[in-house]
């Protein structure tokens, strides 16, 4: 009944507000030391703090989205994020990672929201697959340019793994596993060093070596901005490395040529989950800020305060008004 305190709320309105200002600004302890409350309570005041503040339905005038998911406890614990492409901000967060979880969210989204949906990046989960598919078939979806490559990666690993057992002499397997990160980083990232060890393998390991140039090549087709033009040279692409001899290469064709119509749109739009991985990479600075997070519904109300556009300021501040 007070007009300083919210309702089932134990602290009044500027209390909170500081509280939220420093949580979004530091860590747990400078939080809990300065304001003399348990951490758990202070993820109560975000979740209330956010609600008061965070637009009335975020998920209206959605076009572009990136769904993701986010580890943040060990033994397979997740939250499926969703970011608005065109605010960068994220919309939408629950516990899991499965299909139902996502479709979840698309039941929020409503009938009408979801069909005008336009595109939707993912990655190549079968399970976030068939929710979009099911709950939004007029979106395009687009598999995520760091997935895709993600694959000729491992596969490049896996194959200098097998060179490096396959090797007789014992220097021969200590200059392979030397080439790690020369052979993932990209050319233009390449040290003096790590230019002379790929010329050297060319020369001493060309198995190794082509499955370097399937590597570079596969990303010089993504650069591409033509979709007719992209989706032949995939094609082409696939037919090597199918018939390479190269099985984990042969392995990620196999995967590429299911997901085709997926790679081809973003070559077509240019859309990836950049933003979610950014976000991500937010969320676990978040989680160590706050030394771990033991519920979902923390982490996701720390995310709502950090990473949906809420502006929080401490009580007693006013913003500078500047007359002209």
């Amino acid at each position: 009944m007070v007009p300083w305190a919210a309702h089932d709320s134990w602290f009044t309105w500027a209390f909170e507000q500081t509280t939220a200002y420093l949580a979004q600004q530091c860590n747990r302890t400078v939080v809990s030391t300065m304001m003399r409350i348990a951490w758990a309570t202070v993820g109560s005041i975000i979740r209330r703090v956010v609600d008061r503040l965070a637009p009335a339905d975020l998920l209206d005038g959605l076009t572009h989205i990136g769904v993701d998911e986010l580890s943040y406890r060990k033994h397979h614990k997740y939250v499926t994020i969703v970011v608005d492409h065109t605010t960068g901000r994220v919309v939408w967060a629950r516990e899991g990672k499965n299909a139902d979880v996502l479709i979840e969210f698309f039941r929020e989204l409503g009938e009408a929201r979801a069909a005008q949906l336009q595109a939707v990046t993912i990655d190549m989960s079968k399970a976030y697959i068939k929710a979009v598919e099911t709950m939004a078939p007029k979106a395009t979806i687009v598999f995520d340019r760091f997935h895709v490559q993600r694959l000729v990666h491992d596969a490049l690993d896996e194959l200098r793994r097998s060179q490096v057992r396959a090797a007789d002499d014992a220097d021969d397997r200590a200059a392979l596993k030397g080439t790690r990160w020369a052979l993932q980083k990209n050319p233009w990232n390449l040290s003096g060093i790590e230019t002379e060890k790929l010329t050297e393998l060319q020369r001493t390991n060309f198995t190794l070596y082509r499955g370097y140039l399937l590597k570079e090549s596969l990303a010089g087709i993504l650069d591409k901005r033509q979709p007719n033009v992209a989706r032949a040279k995939l094609g082409e692409w696939i037919s090597w490395a199918t018939h390479s001899g190269l099985e984990p290469f042969a392995k990620a064709a196999r995967t590429i040529r299911e997901h085709l119509d997926g790679i081809v749109a973003y070559v077509a739009t240019g859309l990836s989950n950049g933003r979610s991985e950014g976000l991500n990479g937010k969320a676990r600075t978040l989680t160590r800020r706050a030394y771990g997070f033991h519920d979902a519904n923390s982490l996701i109300g720390m995310l709502f305060l950090c990473c949906s556009g809420i502006t929080v300021l401490p009580a007693q501040t006013t913003p500078h008004i500047h007359q002209t």
